[in-house]
């Protein structure tokens, strides 16, 4: 999308091989855009020469490719004076929805359709449209999507509907004013005692506790539960926040439900090459945290 952008407009590009936070802060004087992951404001949050004066030059900082958390919204305008400008898109469909560059640009939320894109939100079972708030499966429709996979014909049909919409796979909301949030993906949705829980509702609460930097929720199997809560975490660098606070913490914010049963700490998420959590591979590392210990077996050393 940059870099179409750019080659419409007749402007010109920085492109570094790799995100340096340093050098992107070096950059800032010699640019007025920037797009790019979550993770990318995440980490320039992180350095002490993130400030007005460095974006002072800088008239936009658009997200997307993951959900950004609104609490990183909020530290990089208090920080910055920018409020980032978060949209959705798919490589299925381009952009679909994008927060107004005039306007209020809300905390959590991927704003509106754009124009010429019809979205609606549905029942993932019956297809059946929802009301206001309430959560179900993003399907959309439009001159952005594409006609469908190539040489799968069977894949093709099983993503759009009849009427022409696209299943996009996401869950989502539209909220009372029509600014569409991104819940998480239909496959990381965890059902746990038959509960549905969304992943990112319970990464915002982590997200928010002192020491943590960032969070992954994932279903692992469990023997009694069928899948149960499970929060990987990624602490500051000398934070002494432990499995047992975080549980504390998150006692009074969420559902009893809802509650990570295991809280597991790592060096740094697994990220595809666009930014994105990949939430199978934690999947698959984590599958037999739940695991019954044979008869007469020590267990793991």
């Amino acid at each position: 999308m940059a870099t179409n952008t750019i080659l419409v407009a007749g402007a010109s590009m920085l492109f570094l091989s790799k995100f340096d936070p340093e050098r992107i802060l070096a950059l800032m004087g010699r640019a007025t855009a920037m797009m790019g992951v979550p993770t990318f404001y995440v980490r320039l949050l992180q350095h002490p020469g993130l400030t007005r004066e460095a974006a002072a030059g800088m008239r936009l900082f658009v997200s997307g490719s993951a959900p950004l958390l609104a609490e990183t919204h909020r530290a990089f305008r208090e920080r910055t004076g920018h409020a980032i400008l978060e949209r959705y898109g798919m490589t299925e469909t381009n952009m679909n929805t994008s927060n107004p560059y005039d306007g209020d640009r809300i905390a959590g939320t991927v704003g509106f359709p754009l124009p010429g894109v019809e979205l609606r939100i549905v029942d993932p079972e019956t297809a059946e449209p929802m009301p206001r708030e309430a959560t179900g499966m993003i399907e959309v429709r439009g001159p952005n999507v594409f006609k469908g996979y190539w040489r799968m014909p069977e894949k093709t049909r099983a993503e759009f509907r009849d009427d022409g919409f696209f299943v996009t796979g996401d869950l989502g909301r539209i909220d009372g004013r029509g600014y569409v949030s991104i819940v998480g993906r239909g496959k990381d949705l965890v059902i746990s005692g038959g509960y549905n829980i969304y992943p990112k509702e319970v990464e915002g609460e982590i997200d928010q506790l002192p020491g943590v930097v960032e969070s992954a929720v994932i279903g692992v199997p469990h023997p009694e539960f069928g899948e149960s809560v499970t929060a990987v975490v990624v602490r500051e660098h000398g934070a002494e926040i432990d499995e047992t606070a975080v549980i504390a913490a998150l006692g009074s914010r969420l559902a009893r439900y809802k509650q990570p049963k295991r809280v597991i700490f790592v060096e740094e998420l697994p990220r595809n090459a666009m930014g994105k959590v990949q939430k199978n591979v934690l999947r698959n590392e984590y599958s037999e945290l739940y695991a019954p210990v044979a008869e007469g077996s020590r267990g793991p050393a």
